[in-house]
């Protein structure tokens, strides 16, 4: 890891994680390639940045629970591969329920070059300061389906809210959408906008 990287927990004091691919928490059911520890590391421009957004969300009411930063090349890599083999069911019900493994790449749900890997994109959502509990985004994290597109009908009144939140804060504080995933952002001005890592996260 170079001097432009860092752990989240360290760079922005207060943020809550769960690296969702340190763990079986995923839909590839088991730790991927490349996470060593359930940290969240991401360049020092991403962090301050989220520090910004940290204080935006306070000012709301809520707070940022991140999910992943950085990604080693490698786990792009395991991705693919993962999408390759024949289905087991495990995860299917859970995160891609009306879709078929082959078609996450087609569908731009799993990609072979990821923003992640470039340091500065975060999938992350809110939580709510007073209770501690996550905001409803109307989807969890990695869930493979329209809904969780930007403007998805189906939505409720609260969740659509809540979701609009972390996008104004987001785009408030210099990140970029994603159109098909709302917890996925990338920074605007990222230091490496062209360079792939394959470093592991420990």
């Amino acid at each position: 890891m170079n001097g432009d990287f860092g752990h989240l927990d360290e760079l922005v004091p207060g943020i809550r994680w769960d690296a969702k691919y340190a763990t079986r928490d995923n839909f590839t059911g088991k730790p991927v390639d490349g996470y060593l520890a359930n940290r969240i590391v991401g360049t020092t421009a991403l962090c301050a940045a989220l520090r910004r957004a940290q204080e935006e969300a306070a000012s709301r009411g809520f707070g940022l629970l991140v999910w992943d930063g950085y990604r080693p090349q490698r786990a792009v890599d395991c991705f693919l591969r993962w999408s390759e083999q024949p289905e087991d069911g495990r995860t299917k019900q859970r995160h891609y329920p009306r879709i078929d493994r082959a078609e996450m790449v087609g569908k731009g749900y799993v990609a072979a070059k990821s923003g992640h890997s470039r340091g500065s994109t975060v999938d992350l959502t809110l939580y709510s300061l007073a209770t501690g509990e996550n905001a409803r985004m109307g989807g969890r994290h990695d869930l493979m389906d329209p809904i969780s597109h930007h403007g998805a009908s189906g939505l409720t009144p609260t969740e659509a809210g809540n979701r609009e939140h972390l996008c104004s804060i987001m785009e408030n504080c210099g990140f970029a959408p994603y159109a098909c995933e709302w917890w996925h952002y990338t920074l605007k001005s990222e230091p490496y906008a062209d360079v792939y890592f394959d470093f592991p996260v420990t």
